[in-house]
């Protein structure tokens, strides 16, 4: 089963993410709101590319195409650098408020995410204590969520776009990943045998996270 890092799209997943606000502040820079937006559109349809060449979910690339398409608009219609990133803004805010919700009406996200991928269904919400640690790491990502909101949505408002832009990397993968650090060790602790390193934990973690066999189903007629 891949891990987060392979779905995110490891290293390359991180520079395609980032290339095309990069591309679109150097150019918008140099020659331009009109050229800043030529050139991250242009990024983006390279990148899809070479996603697909890569063998990436075709998903994956329409999704960052439409994306940049969609930012490049904004800017285009507001006729300010800045509109560029006012779709990433509001979808924090969107993402935060879908995962709060979730937790209020006891169906945190991270679970019903984690149980779905590993195949185990709905039977998790029986666990109190599990359903507890889901809310908890479930809040780790609202909070992730409200701090890219607020930050970025000040730096908007005092139009520093240069700051904007470098937020938008910094509060992009780097702080994903420390969330994702954070939501498994909420998560898994506590079931961890003892004694173990944490290279040997993190190897327990994704055995534990496949879907298991039951004992009383007989095994798959080789024939």
């Amino acid at each position: 089963m891949p891990t987060i890092w392979d779905q995110m799209g490891g290293v390359m997943g991180m520079v395609d993410s980032g290339l095309p606000v990069v591309v679109f502040i150097v150019a918008n820079m140099i020659g331009g709101l009109g050229w800043g937006i030529g050139a991250a559109v242009a990024a983006a349809v390279v990148i899809a590319g070479l996603r697909i060449a890569r063998k990436r979910p075709v998903t994956q690339a329409i999704g960052g195409l439409f994306g940049v398409g969609i930012a490049a608009y904004i800017a285009y219609r507001t006729d300010s650098a800045k509109g560029y990133f006012l779709l990433g803004i509001w979808s924090y805010l969107l993402y935060g408020g879908a995962l709060l919700l979730s937790i209020v009406v006891r169906w945190p996200l991270i679970g019903v995410i984690w149980e779905s991928i590993n195949g185990r269904g709905t039977a998790w919400r029986k666990d109190r204590a599990l359903v507890r640690k889901y809310d908890w790491a479930t809040f780790v990502w609202v909070v992730v969520f409200a701090v890219r909101y607020l930050v970025q949505n000040y730096l908007y408002d005092t139009d520093q776009v240069g700051w904007l832009a470098a937020f938008r990397l910094i509060m992009g993968y780097p702080l994903f990943i420390v969330a994702i650090a954070v939501s498994v060790l909420i998560v898994a602790r506590g079931t961890w045998p003892e004694g173990l390193t944490w290279r040997e934990r993190i190897a327990h973690l994704r055995q534990s996270g496949r879907p298991q066999r039951r004992e009383d189903t007989p095994p798959a007629d080789p024939a």
